[in-house]
């Protein structure tokens, strides 16, 4: 499975870089692109959550990156919950 980093900025100019084990990521954003955050965040633990799940597939267990990964998303999340209209900018993979 080829991993994939993206990195993203929230509401407040602070940038992340993210971690997921598998490519589906790719399917879930679109680089240079702006995200409510409520959306960002559902389209991340879906896409973490299948990423997952597929590392389960090949290896017999969940991959804690991804899980931790989501934790992290949430986290950050609520930090920008009171903002009006709060959005994540994609900016890009690493691959």
């Amino acid at each position: 499975m080829p991993e994939v980093r993206f990195q993203v900025q929230w509401s407040d100019g602070t940038k992340s870089l993210c971690y997921s084990p598998s490519s589906v990521i790719k399917k879930y954003f679109t680089p240079n692109t702006d995200y409510d955050l409520d959306d960002f965040v559902s389209r991340s633990r879906t896409a973490l959550l299948i990423a997952s799940d597929r590392v389960q597939a090949k290896y017999g267990r969940p991959c804690g990156l991804a899980l931790g990964q989501i934790a992290e998303i949430e986290a950050n999340s609520t930090k920008y919950k009171d903002l009006l209209a709060p959005k994540v900018r994609f900016i890009q993979f690493i691959e």
